[in-house]
């Protein structure tokens, strides 16, 4: 089933949550929406099911108007981050839930529901818990039982509202790969909230804005100049140049560029050297397993400001290689930067 979502606005009091949104999600497709909390990420996910009334705008399903449809009626699934299961009931009856308070005349028989029930709880790998209760499991089961119970009343869309988010980050990993292999087992519509970056990697990748680069976090900012397919940041006579093809048109115009920290190469200072990069001094280096992450400090004569900090990440052998020590002067030269011209 696709969603069309056309124009939304909701406002809470003198607090703008949606403006003007519209999105298009094909039939069958896995969606993240990314922001920061308080972006209106879960307003949105509560309009489309029907949870939440937009004060103008309109969602449709597969070209049909919802907006106005009762959420009983949409034939939505939605997991939230905190399970929302019943303490009182066994895994077996949370997931039988849905279905057993369907209208009598569309109510599956019991020997139906136990069936489903069991097809639903192996699918999330977890039937040998059937009889357990809530507090018997762990965060990642209760997550797939919360799934599964969602999955039962076999909805058109799926709404997941930060699903992991109150799990350990090795959880998170494993639940967010079971997630992506059950979807495409299933090719449910689904749309998955979230405000940790590893989980919406498209616009990690190709961020369409300054605000979504700087939110993904982990990137250096530059300022300087663009000047007809090139920004120059830094001092004058320590300028480095930064090929910027789709900023032809700009003359000598104010420019600043993001750079990753993978992204920059790193070497030695040679006194006397051409050393064209960006100066900087060492002062932290943090080795984790097979990466290196350095924090350095830009040389104030350079232009980018006094305890301007940057930084670097390269592999752990390349580090040691080199024999790079806290207190080093070093160059970063940038391999790649994303850059964005003022006004």
């Amino acid at each position: 089933m696709s969603i069309e979502i056309r124009n939304i606005h909701k406002q809470f009091g003198d607090f703008t949550a949606l403006g003007d949104v519209s999105l298009d999600i094909e039939s069958g497709e896995l969606v993240a929406l990314l922001g920061p909390s308080g972006c209106g990420k879960t307003t949105l996910l509560r309009i489309i099911a029907g949870l939440e009334t937009a004060d103008s705008g309109t969602i449709a399903f597969s070209g049909e108007d919802t907006t106005h449809v009762h959420v009983r009626e949409r034939q939505v699934g939605f997991v939230f981050q905190h399970y929302a299961l019943f303490r009182h009931m066994t895994v077996f009856e949370n997931v039988a839930f849905g279905l057993r308070v369907r209208p009598r005349a569309t109510r599956p028989s019991e020997s139906e529901i136990k069936c489903k029930v069991h097809e639903l709880l192996g699918l999330v790998q977890l039937d040998w818990l059937a009889d357990r209760y809530p507090s018997q499991l762990s965060g990642g089961q209760r997550q797939r039982i919360a799934l599964a119970r969602a999955l039962a009343v076999e909805p058109k869309v799926l709404l997941l509202d930060e699903p992991f988010g109150a799990l350990d980050a090795k959880v998170r990993k494993e639940l967010r790969r079971w997630l992506r292999r059950l979807h495409d087992e299933l090719h449910v519509t689904s749309i998955f909230v979230t405000h940790d970056q590893e989980e919406a990697q498209e616009v990690w990748d190709h961020p369409a804005s300054p605000f979504v680069y700087g939110f993904l976090g982990d990137v250096n900012l530059f300022h300087g100049r663009a000047h007809e397919g090139e920004m120059l940041i830094g001092a004058d006579h320590h300028a480095v140049r930064l090929d910027s093809p789709e900023h032809g048109d700009a003359q000598d115009a104010k420019a600043f560029a993001y750079v990753r920290p993978h992204d920059l190469d790193v070497a030695r200072y040679i006194p006397g050297g051409l050393n064209s990069g960006i100066v900087a001094k060492l002062t932290r280096a943090i080795v984790v397993g097979p990466v290196a992450r350095l924090e350095l400090e830009a040389h104030e004569d350079q232009g980018f400001g006094k305890d301007a900090i940057i930084e670097a990440q390269l592999g752990s052998a390349q580090f040691r290689q080199e024999g790079f020590a806290e207190g080093d002067l070093l160059v970063l030269t940038p391999r790649r930067a994303r850059v964005f011209v003022e006004g």
